[in-house]
């Protein structure tokens, strides 16, 4: 667990989550989130075993600065709905091209292809594991493949 716990806050990890599947469901949530606002290429890493930074990232790319904004809105009032939190901070809202919000245990990466490419997170943090997204269910009800 990173040291920007937010533990004092009320959470879903109350409901007998230990403090790593409450970051996973946290990083689940966040992708939830950004994959209904149309975010492309949703990654989620577990870097707890290879950083102090986080225990997990999850980075995604939107389309246009707008988008990553609406993402990163999408982001916040879902996590703040359903786990009580707010990002400790917030890097790049003004720019839109690479909106960073910092969840403490978790770390929302949404970029422009164009950042994503060149800064290349994904190489960067290749030794981590990537966690598989489970399916989420669809504005009519269904269940995506």
């Amino acid at each position: 667990m990173s040291d920007y716990s937010q533990a004092n806050l009320p959470s879903k990890s109350s409901l007998a989550l230990d403090d790593q599947d409450a970051s996973r469901e946290l990083a689940i949530t966040i992708a939830q989130a950004a994959e209904e606002r149309k975010a492309g290429d949703i990654l989620l890493l577990r870097v707890a075993e290879v950083s102090y930074l986080s225990d997990y990232f999850v980075m995604m790319t939107g389309y246009s600065r707008v988008q990553v904004r609406a993402i990163a809105g999408a982001i916040e009032d879902k996590v703040k709905q359903e786990w009580q939190r707010r990002p400790i901070r917030t890097e790049g809202q003004a720019d839109g091209t690479w909106v960073l919000q910092d969840y403490g245990d978790v770390i929302a990466h949404i970029m422009m292809p164009k950042e994503r490419e060149f800064y290349n997170l994904e190489a960067f943090w290749g030794h981590a594991e990537q966690i598989e997204l489970p399916a989420v269910s669809n504005v009519s009800g269904g269940v995506k493949a």
